[in-house]
């Protein structure tokens, strides 16, 4: 059995990656300002502060800072709760911008590459390559992408498969 191409498996990965990201911003797109900020679950999390860990629990840490080993606050506590001040447009911006820094991290960096930093509070488990890491972040973007379609059908009933029409019953 032949290895894949490696080109390939990149493209495969980025492609998977890039349909999530786009999941997620799409799913959002036209939710007014005070929707993003409302939590609608028990656990009290908004679309906004679950894109705002996207872009620096998930994009900024695991690609700038463990992949590529750029110097980040791997104890950052931004995520998940924007300030109340900070426009909905300056964190769907910040997600859009971690996201290219990412692609061009992605674009050169070898996929067998070892983690370049491992935050050392991760005692019980380790990703041994960038291969895992993007598959860790498509698997993270991927739940989160669930989670905004179950809030944004709470919200106004709009599903990622489009308005009105659903793929699901709904009699």
């Amino acid at each position: 059995m032949t290895q894949p191409a490696f080109g390939k498996e990149r493209t495969a990965l980025l492609d998977w990656l890039g349909n999530h990201r786009k999941h997620v911003l799409g799913i959002l797109a036209g939710l007014p300002d005070d929707a993003l900020r409302r939590a609608v679950l028990p656990s009290g999390w908004t679309c906004l502060g679950l894109v705002r860990h996207l872009a620096v629990d998930v994009e900024r840490f695991w690609f700038r800072g463990v992949a590529a080993g750029e110097a980040i606050d791997f104890n950052d506590s931004t995520g998940w709760q924007p300030s109340p001040d900070e426009p909905a447009g300056a964190v769907l911006e910040l997600y859009r911008q971690e996201i290219k820094r990412a692609d061009a991290i992605l674009a050169v960096i070898d996929l067998d590459a070892p983690p370049v930093t491992w935050p050392e509070y991760f005692t019980d488990w380790h990703l041994d390559d960038v291969r895992g890491i993007i598959l860790h972040v498509i698997g993270e973007t991927a739940v989160h992408a669930g989670h905004l379609d179950a809030v944004r059908e709470l919200i106004d009933g709009r599903t990622w498969l489009g308005e009105p029409v659903s793929r699901v019953p709904r009699d």
